[in-house]
């Protein structure tokens, strides 16, 4: 399972600061040039958000003019953009604790067959495109594509193609209709930036449901359930302008029950947030994240093969990948993993269970081989907040590091309060929870409030209760 949080399209009119839980990636800016550090090889770019953006040389290389650069060389960063500089950028990285959005020069527009690259040339294809026949196949089409019709005729520039994997088994018609909506969207970028001053937004990704389409859903997709009336409508436009295939494969849900509780989400996000996960065998593994890295730890607990030590390592290696691999993905962890493994036997057939465990994360990762000390290092790209980060905070109360925070504990509430509410329809409610969550929906966010109250055919009053500890919720029938 792969956990994504958004704010939805109107949360997002209310949370203009990128704070946690809106992402920013794929968003392009007219960024202002704050700061030229040459000893750092970067730049601080400001595009409207609290913290200004950052801007390396790498990503910044395709604005400078120098001339027979090496293709590994980096130009200084003073040859590519200099203070004062209004630059287009576009966000690759979420803000990351105490530091600003990650940018690049290299602006991109995704589609969903293609991704326009303007003022580049040439066709590249996705790693995840394996099969050489096909490969060749949509290299050509493409190739065809540019030659037959100039796509970016609308502006005049010149533009590369990458072939992302949805679009193995399109037909040429699919791909030049999708070069011709992404072309169209360059020159409203362009128009904007005429129109705009920096800093300021020129490009805004999609809204949440279509990304997720556009992303995750592929042929192999048999359905997609939303349980949300306003979801599900842009899920629909989004399929009968994108992907009409996937038309009768989105329905929404309607009960009985609700999809959380269904598929547990909630348990498995609780579960994100403890340091332990639980093996079958009756082992363990241990996640435990620094600023500086992600250790886990892998124990066998009791568990013994009949067959003796050495199989027992290996079954719970084994184990132990599977339930890394999801762990990982689930709680969004990135950068530097150190996995210490369990009296390491049977070391090839475990690596090679941990690189095809990640084969299919859309997250680029590399798994080294292991240390003379029994240790496995691999990094994950790190794009966004992990999960604790987004649904938790520095705490140091109750022995515990880190609690919910009051959005976190609100959003459990209002999900407690629709169940309810379904299971005894017209009842009236009464939403008991602590002082400060309730203050945080009345005062600081009622449109949440209200929004329940259009979904949910019963009265509803919240009560703040001074001596509930934040986290406590309850959730009952007015007798």
């Amino acid at each position: 399972m792969e956990l994504f949080l958004e704010r939805t399209m109107e949360d997002d009119l209310k949370a203009k600061t990128g704070r946690a839980g809106h992402s920013l990636i794929g968003n392009i800016f007219l960024g202002r040039v704050q700061r030229v550090l040459p000893g750092m090889q970067a730049a601080f770019v400001e595009v409207g958000l609290e913290r200004a953006g950052f801007l390396g040389a790498r990503e910044a290389r395709c604005l400078c003019e120098l001339t027979g650069l090496d293709e590994g060389t980096l130009p200084p960063i003073s040859a590519c953009v200099q203070e004062g500089q209004a630059i287009l950028v576009q966000a690759v990285k979420d803000p990351i604790g105490d530091k600003g959005a990650r940018l690049s020069a290299n602006v991109t527009i995704p589609g969903r067959l293609l991704v326009l690259v303007p003022n580049q040339s040439g066709v590249a294809l996705s790693r995840r495109i394996e099969d050489e026949q096909e490969r060749a196949r949509l290299t050509a089409l493409v190739e065809e594509m540019v030659e037959r019709f100039n796509p970016m005729g609308v502006t005049g520039e010149p533009a590369g193609f990458i072939v992302r994997p949805a679009a193995i088994g399109a037909t040429s018609e699919d791909i030049a209709a999708d070069a011709r909506q992404l072309a169209e969207e360059w020159r409203k970028v362009r128009e904007t930036e005429k129109r705009s001053s920096a800093p300021s937004v020129v490009f805004h990704d999609l809204d949440p449901v279509s990304k997720t389409l556009r992303d995750c859903v592929s042929s192999d997709t048999s359905r997609v359930l939303i349980d949300c009336a306003d979801a599900f409508g842009e899920a629909q436009r989004y399929c009968r302008r994108a992907m009409p295939e996937m038309l009768e494969r989105v329905q929404l849900f309607n009960g009985p029950g609700d999809l959380f509780s269904i598929y547990d989400v909630d348990g498995e996000i609780e579960a994100a947030l403890e340091p332990r996960a639980e093996l079958p065998s009756g082992g363990w593994i241990t996640i435990e994240t620094t600023e500086a890295l992600t250790a886990i730890d892998v124990n066998s607990g009791r568990y013994t093969a009949a067959t003796g030590l050495e199989e027992t390592s290996a079954k719970i290696n084994l184990e132990a990948v599977e339930e890394i691999v999801y762990q990982l993905r689930l709680r969004g962890t990135g950068g530097l993993i150190v996995i210490h493994l369990n009296d390491p036997a049977n070391i090839e057939k475990v690596l090679t269970a941990l690189n095809e465990g990640f084969a299919k994360d859309r997250v680029p990762t590399q798994i080294s081989g292991m240390s003379e000390f029994g240790l496995v290092e691999m990094t994950r790209k790190r794009v966004r907040e992990p999960l604790d980060k987004l649904l938790t905070e520095a705490a140091y109360a109750n022995g515990r590091p880190r609690r919910k925070t009051c959005a976190t504990v609100a959003n459990d509430l209002l999900r407690k309060i629709a169940r309810e509410a379904q299971a005894a329809p017209g009842r009236p409610l009464v939403a008991r929870a602590s002082a400060e969550v309730v203050d945080w929906l009345e005062r600081g966010n009622p449109y949440l409030v209200e929004r329940l109250r259009r979904r949910v055919p019963a009265e509803v009053s919240l009560v703040g209760e001074p001596a509930f500890p934040r986290e406590k919720i309850d959730v009952g029938i007015v007798q």
